[in-house]
């Protein structure tokens, strides 16, 4: 189950806004998570063991969306001042985690936002706090999940970040970008021991997201790239063919990913699909709805990008529905270009 549901959910982007507004706390609390807490706890449910989600984006747009960075929004100023992220994510690990067959995993975002030291060492601090405040306890966690909705690899085949070209690293390359990880295994393996170093439980598990992280089809490298230099090298043989990692809607050539797999890895819990493929990651061009969703230009593929994306073109598929809704081209896409290819 995917808790996500916030006061002033998706601070940073404009496709997912919530139905509560940024001080609606209390309606969070007694509306959402209480009922849901209420029907969990039910005895008939008491044999069925239940993983949730909680909040996916919430906690590392704290970090890195908030202040002092020139990817900050407003509105996530306004989450991190009223502290509303913090006390809606601590009230639902409380509530939940009392439940003996509920199993709570925090959206630890991807390698290709939170990856960076400057980035993973305050992302761990904001974990810690949270799941020790407000009710909470390092026991009412069970794991953590990366990649949610998103296209990172589970691992770059053809090359590792630790690779050098001509004596250069590659992390100088304009796609890794001093990044510390270049997929999503070896940032949920690291970032897991930097957990339980911090405080939470050495049995600590990861999930990660692979329903559109195949990248498959006739574009998939073979192998590794030239080692003329290092942009040459892991661009020819990186798996991930967005335009930058930071890209994150309706992402042309992507693919079905690995399918729902349990304890695939040591301190991996599963693979699984938590975004559900072929559903729109947000409309390509402005839509008036009454759901309160608003046009993020990153889902418009005639963009050419914000600090967020390194001023690089969307490339976001053209003609999206609102976020959510049903995209029969993308899915199309994403069966066309699975990875292990689909039978």
């Amino acid at each position: 189950l995917v808790i996500y549901d916030l006061p002033g959910r998706d601070c940073a982007a404009l496709a997912s806004n919530g139905e509560l507004g940024p001080d609606d706390l209390d309606k969070y609390k007694s509306e959402y998570i209480d009922p849901i807490t209420s029907i969990l706890s039910d005895s008939k449910y008491a044999g069925l063991r239940i993983a949730t989600v909680i909040e996916p984006d919430s906690l590392p747009n704290l970090v890195t969306n908030a202040g002092g960075t020139d990817t900050t929004t407003d509105a996530c100023v306004t989450m991190k001042s009223n502290g509303n992220y913090e006390k809606g994510v601590c009230y639902a690990l409380d509530k939940l985690g009392a439940i003996p067959n509920v199993y709570n995993y925090i959206d630890a975002g991807h390698h290709g936002w939170l990856g960076w030291d400057s980035n993973l060492g305050p992302s761990v601090q904001e974990f810690y706090k949270v799941a020790t405040t407000n009710g909470a306890n390092v026991s009412d966690v069970a794991g953590f999940i990366v990649n949610t909705a998103n296209y990172s690899p589970i691992k770059e085949p053809n090359f590792t970040v630790t690779d050098t070209v001509n004596g250069q690293t590659i992390r100088q390359s304009k796609w890794v970008d001093w990044n510390q990880y270049v997929d999503e295994q070896s940032y949920a393996l690291a970032l897991r021991d930097k957990l339980v170093a911090a405080g939470f439980d050495s049995g600590l598990g990861m999930l990660i997201d692979t329903s559109r992280n195949g990248w498959g089809g006739s574009a998939r490298p073979t192998g590794p790239g030239p080692q003329t230099s290092v942009d040459a090298y892991v661009n020819g043989g990186r798996i991930d063919r967005r335009i930058h990692s930071g890209n994150w809607c309706n992402q042309s050539g992507a693919g079905l990913g690995q399918r729902p797999t349990a304890a695939p890895a040591t301190g991996i819990d599963a693979y699984l699909w938590v975004k559900p493929p072929g559903e729109s990651d947000g409309n390509s061009a402005a839509v008036p709805n009454d759901e309160g969703k608003g046009f993020d230009r990153m889902c418009d593929p005639t963009y050419q990008g914000n600090a967020r994306n390194g001023n690089n073109p969307s490339g976001a598929l053209p003609d999206a529905p609102l976020s959510g809704h049903w995209f029969s081209a993308q899915f199309q896409e994403l069966m066309q270009n699975a990875y292990p290819p689909l039978s």
